[in-house]
């Protein structure tokens, strides 16, 4: 006998089940007020951003494969211009840089795509996608009504849509590209260009239409975007803020769902709680009758080289539902799976049937969706961030937690809400497996000081250091000579930066260093010097971590030096016009000296052999760890400075600058497999600062612990009565405790197991008033040994009921090998 089951039960276990083997296969898209529309069906679908440039090609399957099986439809990336076009006119389209092969990936595991062109998109990547040319282009005035600009973006877009029509990569040509986007959230700074603002808006919404792809367009954060544009949201609160399609026949799009906040050097991660993820995109789809979200980012992963924007640190979106490694982070992307496969249960009736709202009492709402067949959809939303309530809808109660949305399919039995977590918590752990402990194993090169006369490129000014280092390095020298009188004690040197960082030598000694922050665009340095009598050099090393990516008039932005004072004997002179000799980046970046061909150009010495710290090059060689799982290099005992695998730069570390809590902001950083080979792998690390690179050691990624947590007011997994169905299991409509390893693991120890009243969470926990002694024993029976194991909430699975008359949780914490 078959227990009973509600009919979007059945209906969910169809649909999802079919869309196992369906496939992507193009057709025509259009929208209108409710959705867009594929192939004649209207579609609520769930995006999310995977950048191609911040991961491998040989991640690429697995991220696509992972967010797939996460209920995600459509892959969304931008389109990296300074990737693509290094020089103008000159495409590259190799490596991390292939995108067609990345859609094509998308459209292999039967997903859409959404591809945001813009060619400005921010997105915390180095000149907010733009390549540096453009800035000496004469007469150019970036994302305005301005011939020079427009020319060179038209030029970029239409090539873009070339390669991807070529490819047959639109969904008018059979392809998986259903969206595309233009320009990006310009409605904050389009008041600073005036009427060349708007004029630009226009010509760039003519001028994309123009290129006839087949497929709809957006702009995001643009409310008066002109038709046939889509106007997006973009944000956290978007059921909140967003103020709508400012035409009726346009549907509701949230093109960045914000998964957490993008991470800089100096400061704490601030990662967004799922539930409120999760509430939000609820609310959109209720109150605003959304039916695309993107989350952004979905995977973050890594900003190798030089890549990231000013302060952006190495390690994007960490905290992302795919982490940086690409291991699934649990619960956000668990939870997000279950509400998509719960939207996707009433989807019809969302799209088809009559919104209308009631009220449930101060800060209570319920949006109800009615269809024609008498089909009933109900989202209870409780918008008190601190308050649990129980709320009666068409004759029945309801426990919403604080902050929450219930989704009831049928009207009447909810299969999920938002603040109720039934999916697993998981922990990373990263293992050492090689550690460079030994000074015997590393060489170091010691990076010259220039001095004035070491200089061929001479001014009598202090010239704009963007301008003058075109991109090509972090690091500009400005060295000047300085005749102290003998009469003179000891004098001050100031310098006032607009750079990032700043390190000052007097005849090559060094005597101060100070950096700016993200939230300070100037900064000053004070040193103490004890000039010698005569003629000295002074050198100071301006350095850049990363271009600025946003706002007005970027091509006007000041980087670099903008005063030098020296202060003897009460006199102030400074040295603002004085001659000025410039040596753009090391001489260890002009030889390429992180190559197996460039390390060879200079002569390395035994560790601890240089008479100053700073500005020194350590090179060692290592195995590869065994195994496949993702690898990664703690740079703890560093300071600030760049690392490179056999060549390739892993990105920029800034470990000494430590966040408000007193922690670097990053101390692993992402090696990719595909960086590695089997043996003798070349490691070098710049070091602008004092680091130890003895306490350097690789160590490989995993996941080490998984706990559940649940209670009798949580709704069954959607998913799990799906399998429940599939597989024969007839544990009905009761909540349990899914755990599950990664692959190649299984489950080793329970770490603690409490069927009662356990207290606290997945983050510390404790046997509470009411607790079965048959838990533990119960919990080994069910999971030791396996991969995955399920374990309900039942009185009858542990035996007895402890504690009759009390609510009931369970929780268990095991470990994976």
């Amino acid at each position: 006998m078959m227990s009973w089951r509600p009919w979007w039960w059945w209906w969910c276990f169809a649909v999802l089940s079919a869309a196992v083997v369906d496939s992507v296969c193009g057709g025509e898209v259009t929208y209108d007020g409710r959705s867009l529309i594929i192939n004649g069906q209207r579609k609520i679908l769930f995006s999310g951003s995977i950048h191609y440039p911040r991961s491998t090609p040989e991640m690429w399957p697995s991220l696509i494969s992972k967010a797939k099986h996460g209920g995600i439809d459509v892959i969304e990336t931008y389109v990296f211009w300074n990737q693509h076009e290094p020089k103008p006119g000159q495409y590259d389209f190799s490596g991390r840089r292939d995108i067609v092969r990345f859609i094509k990936l998308v459209q292999a595991q039967g997903l859409y795509a959404c591809l945001r062109i813009g060619p400005f998109i921010q997105s915390e990547w180095n000149y907010g996608g733009f390549p540096f040319w453009l800035h000496d282009i004469p007469g150019i005035v970036y994302r305005e009504d301005n011939e020079p600009f427009k020319f060179y973006m038209q030029n970029f877009t239409t090539k873009i849509v070339e390669v991807m029509k070529s490819e047959r990569l639109y969904a008018s040509q059979g392809g998986p590209i259903i969206l595309q986007q233009i320009e990006n959230e310009y409605k904050t700074v389009e008041k600073a260009f005036g009427d060349k603002g708007r004029k630009y808006v226009l010509w760039a919404a003519n001028m994309s239409v123009g290129l006839e792809t087949g497929v709809p367009w957006v702009m995001c954060k643009q409310d008066d975007a002109p038709d046939p544009m889509i106007n997006a949201c973009n944000g956290r609160r978007c059921g909140e803020t967003f103020a709508g399609p400012n035409s009726p026949n346009k549907p509701a799009i949230w093109t960045e769902n914000w998964t957490s906040s993008y991470p800089v050097f100096g400061e704490d991660a601030r990662p967004r709680p799922v539930e409120d993820i999760a509430f939000h995109v609820a609310l959109f789809i209720a109150k605003k009758n959304g039916s695309f979200i993107n989350y952004y980012m979905y995977h973050g992963g890594t900003n190798f080289g030089r890549t990231a924007s000013a302060y952006v640190q190495t390690a994007y979106y960490d905290e992302a539902p795919l982490d940086e490694y690409g291991l699934i982070q649990q619960p956000a992307w668990g939870h997000l799976k279950e509400l998509h496969a719960a939207v996707k249960l009433c989807s019809e009736t969302l799209l088809q049937g009559s919104q209308s709202n009631l009220s449930l009492g101060t800060k209570l709402q319920a949006y109800v969706f009615k269809g024609k067949s008498g089909k009933c959809v109900a989202f209870l939303v409780n918008n008190d961030s601190r308050t649990d309530v129980t709320v009666v809808f068409q004759n029945t109660s309801y426990e919403l937690p604080r902050k929450s949305i219930s989704i009831l399919p049928d009207c009447k039995i909810e299969a999920f809400n938002t603040a109720k977590i039934s999916t697993q918590t998981n922990t990373r752990s990263i293992q050492t497996v090689t550690k460079f402990d030994s000074t015997d194993q590393w060489e170091e090169y010691k990076e010259s000081i220039p001095n004035f006369d070491d200089t061929s490129s001479r001014t009598n000014m202090l010239l704009e250091q963007m301008n003058t280092t075109k991109d090509v390095s972090d690091y500009l020298w400005y060295t000047f000579r300085y005749k102290n009188d003998p009469s003179n004690g000891q004098s001050v040197l100031s310098v006032n930066s607009q750079a990032h960082a700043l390190h000052a030598f007097v005849n090559g000694v060094h005597t101060g260093s100070q950096h700016g922050s993200s939230s300070n665009s100037s900064f000053s340095l004070h040193s103490t010097v004890s000039f010698r009598d005569g003629m000295n050099n002074i050198s100071l090393l301006s350095v850049m971590v990363g271009l600025p990516d946003s706002g007005a008039y970027l091509e006007h932005r000041f980087a670099g030096l903008r005063g030098v004072q020296i202060q003897s004997n009460g006199s102030l002179k400074g040295f603002t016009s004085n001659p000025w000799g410039y040596q753009v980046g090391l001489l260890g970046e002009k030889l390429q000296i992180y190559t197996d061909v460039g390390s060879q150009k200079v002569q390395w010495s035994k560790f601890g052999s240089s008479t100053t710290e700073l500005l020194t090059w350590y090179k060692t060689v290592f195995d590869a760890p065994d195994g496949n799982e993702p690898v990664a290099l703690n740079l703890a005992s560093m300071r600030k400075g760049e690392v490179w695998v056999n060549g390739h730069s892993i990105g920029r570390y800034w470990v000494s600058f430590l966040s408000p809590s007193g922690k670097p902001s990053q101390i692993w950083y992402h090696i990719p497999r595909t960086f590695l080979k089997p043996t003798r792998n070349l490691l070098v690390v710049l070091e602008e600062e004092t680091g130890y690179p003895v306490g350097i050691s690789v160590g490989k990624a995993y996941i080490a612990k998984i706990c559940g947590h649940v209670s009798e007011s949580h709704p069954p997994p959607v998913i799990s009565r799906m399998r429940s169905k599939k597989h024969g299991n007839r544990h009905g409509r009761r909540p349990k405790v899914q755990l599950r390893c990664p692959p190649n693991r299984s489950i080793s120890r329970i770490l603690f197991a409490s069927y009662g009243t356990p207290s606290g969470d997945c983050e510390g926990y404790a046997v509470g008033s009411c607790h079965s002694s048959n838990s533990r024993s119960n919990v080994e029976k069910a999971c030791l040994g396996k991969m995955m194991c399920s374990v309900p909430l039942s009185n009858k699975r542990f035996g007895t009921d402890p504690c009759p008359g009390t609510s009931k949780a369970l929780l268990v914490d095991v470990q994976c090998t």
